[in-house]
């Protein structure tokens, strides 16, 4: 069985995409960037929008009946390589002990605002296994 997830984003209906797509024991979280999406402002801090992102990705996993413990594999897309030690800090607080296979990716994103954008896969009860 299929289930999607919304975070309440703007941007899923406009767009046409879930926050989360769990298949069996998979999920698949969409690419999140730092928005607060309570507020739908932005902070101008890299780190600041890598912990949004996270907080939003950790809230999806957990509708899925996961957490951040379960990820698999993470993709980092970043607008400027000397944000990299920033988003290092701020990803790594909560990576380090998981340590899933991880791309980071120097590009654009489609809003001038967005410095970073994350995307995960997680297996519900991975941690556990």
């Amino acid at each position: 069985m299929t289930r999607r997830i919304s975070s309440g984003s703007p941007f899923e209906q406009k767009i046409g995409y879930s926050r989360a797509v769990v298949d069996g024991d998979m999920v698949y979280v969409s690419g999140t960037t730092g928005y607060d999406y309570a507020k739908m402002t932005m902070p101008e801090d890299v780190a600041a929008q890598a912990a949004n992102a996270l907080a939003t990705i950790g809230k999806a996993l957990g509708e899925a009946g996961s957490s951040l413990k379960d990820v698999l594999r993470v993709r980092y897309y970043l607008t400027d390589v000397t944000d990299y030690d920033a988003v290092v800090a701020a990803v790594g607080a909560v990576f380090t002990d998981i340590r899933p296979a991880a791309t980071m990716v120097v590009c654009g994103l489609i809003m001038p605002e967005m410095k970073i954008e994350i995307e995960v896969t997680a297996r519900i009860g991975a941690s556990a296994s």
